[in-house]
């Protein structure tokens, strides 16, 4: 009979869990700050093999980390985006580390709302100018969010572009923020006009 079960379940194909919802907000827990950082380490380190063993650095005693975390069943669940924010001097705020999980990447909007919920925030604290370093690969994504290239830099070994945030996109928001995140599924047969 177990035979028999698994046998049913041989013609399936396999997707990939989709969770219903994802929440951005600030790191607030431990496991959040835990989460943040080895996911920073599996894409920056393991990935893409930027850094060697870790890629924390001094900026992280003072960054601000902001996570998205995956839900089952209403709660956080899983940490599948990271990045983090920091004041670099009165005023000037910078946005580093952005990461999201290969598997949650084809929901390219947590990306976008990790940038969003980063900007926002620094708005929020006084932020006068947001700046990134943005993977060469990176830049058109970044542009379509209402940032403009300062210019090309070499980071790493690796084409990056100064990155400028347009603070009037992105109004100022606290730090007790959670925004939800609710996946559209996407249509996988195009649409076909019907005859009037």
């Amino acid at each position: 009979m177990m035979a028999e079960g698994s046998m049913m379940l041989d013609g399936l194909d396999p997707r990939p869990f989709v969770p219903m919802e994802y929440v951005v907000r600030l790191a607030r827990t431990p496991w959040e700050v835990t989460g943040h950082h080895a996911l920073r380490r599996d894409v920056f380190c393991v990935e893409q093999g930027i850094f060697a063993q870790d890629d924390r650095d001094g900026i992280d005693a003072s960054a601000i980390p902001i996570v998205a975390a995956c839900c089952v069943a209403g709660m956080p669940d899983r940490i599948v985006g990271a990045v983090r924010i920091h004041e670099a001097e009165p005023g000037l705020w910078r946005g580093s580390r952005l990461a999201v999980h290969a598997d949650h990447r084809r929901l390219g909007r947590i990306g976008a709302e990790l940038i969003r919920m980063a900007v926002c925030t620094a708005h929020g604290l006084g932020a006068s100018r947001f700046l990134a370093q943005v993977q060469e690969q990176n830049v058109p994504f970044f542009r379509r969010l209402y940032w403009k290239s300062l210019g090309e830099i070499t980071l790493h070994g690796l084409a990056h572009h100064d990155m400028e945030a347009d603070l009037s996109r992105y109004p100022a928001t606290g730090r007790e923020q959670t925004w939800l995140l609710r996946p559209q599924p996407r249509n996988s047969q195009p649409r076909t006009r019907q005859a009037a």
